[in-house]
C-alpha cells in the first residue's frame, strides 16, 4: 500500500493542476526550428516548435503527449521560455536532469517552478518525459542559430 500512497503523493494537486493548463499548445505556423522528441520507455511525445529573435525565444508552440509529469514540466516551461536564451534552456534541462537523477537543487529562475516536480525523483521511469519538452526546446535553440548562420 506504501507503493500507491507514493504515487498519490507524486500526481499531487499541483501537479495535477499545471498538467491541466499547459500554455502555448498551438503550433508555430512559420517556426524558426521544430522539434519532436519521445521518450522509448512511455512512449511520451513532445514536439516544440520556435521563433527566435536576438538570441532569444520570441514564439513558441508545442504539442504534448505525455503522463500528467510530462505535462506539468511542459507546463512550467510554457509559461517560462519566452525570453529565455539558448543558455538558460540548455542550463535549465541540465539542472532538472541533475535535480531529478543526483539530488540537485531545481532549476534556476526563469525554470525554477520545476521545483514542483522534486517528488519525482525517486520515479526513475518517469524521468525522460520529464526531460522531453527542455531537450525538444534545446534542440531547436541549436537548430535555430544554426540556420540563423548558414
Amino acid at each position: 500500500m506504501s507503493g500507491e500512497n507514493d504515487l498519490i503523493k507524486l500526481y499531487s494537486g499541483r501537479i495535477l493542476a499545471l498538467a491541466a493548463d499547459i500554455p502555448y499548445l498551438e503550433r508555430l505556423e512559420d517556426p524558426d526550428a521544430t522539434v519532436k522528441k519521445r521518450s522509448p520507455l512511455c512512449g511520451s511525445t513532445v514536439t516544440v516548435d520556435i521563433k527566435v529573435r536576438d538570441g532569444q525565444i520570441s514564439a513558441f508552440g508545442q504539442d504534448v503527449k505525455a503522463c500528467a509529469l510530462g505535462q506539468a514540466s511542459a507546463s512550467v516551461v510554457g509559461d517560462a521560455i519566452i525570453g529565455a536564451s539558448r543558455a538558460q534552456v540548455e542550463a535549465a534541462r541540465d539542472q532538472l536532469a541533475a535535480m531529478l537523477k543526483t539530488g540537485g537543487p531545481a532549476p534556476d529562475a526563469p525554470f525554477d517552478g520545476l521545483e514542483v516536480l522534486m517528488p519525482a525523483r525517486d520515479y526513475k521511469n518517469r524521468h525522460a518525459s520529464i526531460l522531453l519538452v527542455l531537450d525538444a526546446a534545446a534542440e531547436a535553440m541549436a537548430q535555430a542559430e544554426q540556420a540563423n548562420c548558414a
